[in-house]
């Protein structure tokens, strides 16, 4: 039996191990256990009974068959390694981990030879010693710029890369696998981590082989490596029958949702897609001219608003090259010649400059270069020139060590050259959105052009590689104020992109407005708040623009605009360093379908057209009938009796609704306030009850104090009810002359009663907050149709292009309208746009929306606007 019991140790102690191990383990420890069964006995001898006790149990388990002993054995170590198993967690290896095993053993097997010797013999086609060119230059990459990275884990990409891709090839004929290492090698080009490195060797792994999981990259290489490689795997759930353009907006949907999470998915893409460039000469034309299309509407603009000019500008160059390859061709003739001549000129600049250099002691780095093909091509497009009208062919690049630097090479150029007027753009102290910092001034030289381009090492850098010069910079902690605009510029763009995908109604409409938010890129101008804040809007852009920019309730409610102090039309072109000062008004029906027209940016676009398209929702006229209801239920209105189709038509007809759902819509997005549709209604129904009220009912209302009076309002000249103001004094402001239409509040003054003003006016608006307990509820006791003839003052403000007779056609187009002009004031700016300011009585806004519909008729009238204070 002490065998037996130590046969089964054995098997505990041996679940593991080889079977051969087992065997030779058990049958030594089995000698070991017999010597020390049969020692046992004689200690127990001392105690005869126990002994005794001993051999009959000894005699009872020999009686068991030898087979049973065996089986009970097998099952106890059996039940130890399942329960041992379960300690492990012992799961199914995946593809990956198979391969990482496999590329592991051979290694051990062949000693330790480089990865790259490991490949050898692994392709047949002629591309394997591209291959393992290309490999070997990675390396060489990652070991300069990332010297204290580890180096395994692009390594452990490589292999899996290789065996996903092993027997593809690409059109051209060589591996498929080239691609991956290519991507990989513009990733360390631009000193990226290990990271973004291994997962543009894997960026198609999961896509070209089915064998691959995103579970499984994440498993071997952890969630960034994986987030990254799935946002650049294009959906292949898509339905077969989808169309080509919805296929494609799916996929870029994906990407660009990812890349708002994580912009390295986006460096990634514009690697890829510049090596794809780089080969197109493989692809059937009708191919190459979509990928070239593609490129240059999306992928290049996204480079330039990371400011990786090095792929943006070959991007551009490529695209052209197959967009219109003729042009390209001439351009590309024509500098050639151009470079000949030119070439004797730029090396006397060069040498000229560093001459000066040395002379003031400031060490720097001084190179000629010509322009890129797609920028001379843009310019001769813009501004309507042949290739000999294109002067600044070529330019200088400086490149010295301090920004004061910067400015003191300015100042000794001014000096041995002459600059071309109004050249000097100064990119340091006002950087682009992507970053960009440099000084820029054209210099004139024996009749040619050349740019000089004066930045300091690290701007050069982040002029070269973007967004990743950043992240490298941002660590060591320089230039923290351009890092710091570039951070909120970087996730301002992003945050637009998401709200872009919230608002598009499906993935086509979202490209269309990627596409457009992508356009801005290629020119913007920046502007200003009344309180600082910076906005950058695509060249061309309007107050519009602007107003949607800072907030859409802001362009919806949106009736005028200043800039720098000035009123301006709403068609008036953003200037860089112009403040823009948005008016608005609750009397604001809402965007107009003008404003389509009008507008540059996509967000604007984007904006107005889902102001329009949410109008008449359902949510929106639920949501507004609750609030009405709410706001009846806390004044102790009852909704009942003021919610009658007569009182809608007054409702409807005030605020120009044209269903009584499409004025409930706009209360529930905020066009409007429920308060005034539901004072306006109890307004109406007050009159109906007054007509039918007695004299005994009034003198019992007014002797009842315990209940409220038939009205809380007060009549005044103005036919203008007051709630809560019975004994007050009630007048018309002069600053902004409100007239019957006109949204109104009152402002109960110190001594002089209530003053109405126009909720638009610049004294409510600015009004402190203080001062603002004391404005109260008001509105026009009557509709203009109902005021009898009573007339009101009001001022406008007339823009017109200087010209002769202005004035003469103004007064004739007043005097044809039955109008009598109060007052009229002229001024003239140096531009030539004068500002007529006239004065005189109307009967409300409809009659004066009509004086002004006519005025725009006469010639030379650019916009007008009513004064506000």
């Amino acid at each position: 039996m002490a065998d037996n019991k130590e046969i089964i140790k054995d098997n505990k102690e041996n679940i593991n191990i080889d079977n051969n191990e087992i065997s030779q383990s058990g049958s030594a420890n089995s000698e070991a256990a017999l010597q020390k069964g049969t020692d046992m006995p004689d200690k127990s001898a001392v105690h005869e009974g126990e002994e005794n006790k001993d051999i009959v149990k000894k005699d009872n388990e020999a009686a068991l068959s030898e087979d049973t002993q065996k089986r009970r054995a097998q099952r106890r170590a059996a039940k130890l390694a399942r329960k041992k198993a379960r300690s492990l967690k012992v799961v199914e290896k995946s593809h990956i981990q198979k391969v990482l095993e496999e590329a592991e053993l051979k290694k051990d097997n062949k000693g330790k030879n480089s990865a790259i010797s490991d490949e050898n013999g692994l392709w047949s086609s002629d591309g394997e010693g591209e291959q393992n060119e290309l490999y070997a230059v990675l390396l060489e990459k990652i070991k300069k710029n990332n010297k204290n990275e580890d180096i395994s884990l692009v390594e452990k990409a490589y292999t899996i890369a290789c065996a996903a891709h092993k027997g593809q090839v690409r059109k051209s004929g060589i591996p498929y696998i080239t691609h991956p290492i290519s991507v990989a090698i513009i990733l360390a080009d631009m000193k990226l981590d290990v990271g973004i490195i291994a997962a543009g060797l894997l960026h198609d792994v999961v896509e070209d082989n089915k064998n691959y999981k995103i579970d499984d990259i994440s498993e071997v290489f952890g969630d960034r490596i994986s987030f990254l490689v799935d946002g650049v795997t294009k959906l292949t759930n898509v339905s077969a029958d989808a169309e080509k353009t919805a296929v494609y907006a799916d996929n870029m949907k994906k990407m660009f949702i990812s890349m708002s999470k994580n912009i390295g998915v986006l460096i990634i893409k514009l690697a890829d897609r510049l090596h794809n460039m780089r080969t197109l000469q493989f692809m059937k034309v009708e191919k190459q001219k979509e990928k070239a299309q593609e490129t240059i509407q999306i992928y290049s603009p996204l480079a330039q608003n990371l400011g990786i000019s090095k792929i943006k500008v070959e991007l551009d160059d490529l695209a052209l090259k197959y967009l219109h390859p003729g042009r390209y061709k001439e351009i590309e003739k024509k500098l050639r010649a151009k470079r000949k001549n030119c070439e004797e000129l730029v090396s006397n600049v060069v040498e000229n400059v560093k001459a000066n250099l040395e002379q003031r002691g400031i060490s720097g780095e001084v190179i000629g270069r010509v322009k890129h093909y797609f920028s001379i091509y843009k310019k001769m497009l813009n501004q309507k020139k042949e290739f000999e009208q294109i002067y600044d062919l070529f330019a200088v690049r400086i490149i010295v060590n301090t920004e004061e630097e910067c400015y003191l090479v300015l100042g000794m150029l001014g000096q041995i050259y002459s600059f071309k007027p109004a050249t000097i753009k100064d990119y340091i102290n006002r950087p682009k959105v992507n970053n960009y910092q440099s000084l820029h001034v054209m210099l004139m030289i024996d009749g040619e052009y050349v740019e000089a381009q004066i930045r300091t090492k690290e701007m050069h850098k982040v002029a070269e590689y973007g967004i990743a010069a950043h992240w490298k910079y941002k660590q060591k902690g320089k230039d923290a104020k351009a890092n710091a605009e570039f951070d909120q510029n970087i996730n301002t763009w992003l945050s637009r992109l998401s709200e872009l995908e919230q608002d598009s109604t499906d993935n086509v409409h979202f490209m269309e407005l990627m596409k457009g938010e992508l356009n801005m890129l290629s020119g913007h101008v920046y502007c200003f708040s009344p309180k600082g804040r910076i906005e950058h809007l695509p060249i061309g852009s309007t107050p519009i623009d602007f107003a949607y920019a800072i907030h859409s309730a802001l362009g919806n409610k949106m009736v005028g605009a200043r800039v720098n102090g000035k009123n301006v039309p709403k068609t008036y072109q953003i200037q860089s360093g112009d403040q823009i000062d948005i008016i608005t008004s609750h009397n604001s029906p809402g965007p107009s379908l003008d404003w389509l027209n009008i507008v540059k940016s996509s967000r604007a676009r984007n904006k107005i057209e889902l102001w329009f398209r949410t109008e008449l929702k359902e949510e929106n006229v639920s949501k507004g009938r609750a609030l009405i209801e709410k706001y009846c239920i806390a004044k102790g209105i009852k909704w009942s009796d003021i919610n009658k189709p007569e009182y809608q038509a007054k409702v409807m007809r005030r605020y120009s609704y044209k269903t009584w759902d499409a004025a409930l819509a706009a209360v529930g997005h905020g066009g409007i306030k429920e308060g005034q549709i539901v004072n306006r209604m109890l307004s109406e129904k007050n009159k109906e009850d007054k007509v039918n009220i007695t004299d005994d009912e009034i003198i019992s209302k007014i002797n009842d104090s315990g209940k409220k009076s038939i009205s809380k309002t007060a009549h005044s000249k103005y036919g203008i009810i007051v709630q809560g103001a019975d004994e007050l004094l009630v007048r018309c402001s002069k600053c902004c002359s409100p007239i019957p239409g006109d949204e109104i509040i009152g402002y109960i003054s110190r001594g002089r009663g209530v003053t109405i003003h126009r909720t638009d006016c610049i004294n409510i608006i600015n009004m402190q907050e203080e001062e603002r307990k004391r404005l109260t509820p008001a509105e026009w006791d009557f509709t203009e149709e109902e005021g009898g003839g009573k007339k009101y003052p009001v001022e406008i403000k007339i823009y017109v292009a200087n010209r002769n007779r202005i004035i003469n056609d103004l007064s004739g187009m007043f005097s044809e309208s039955g109008i009598t002009i109060n007052t009229m004031q002229a001024r003239v700016n140096k531009q030539g746009q004068a500002t007529i300011e006239a004065g005189f009585d109307i009967s409300g806004v409809d009659e004066l929306n009509r004086i002004m519909s006519k005025l725009r008729q006469v010639p030379g009238v650019e916009d007008i606007v009513r004064t506000s204070g």
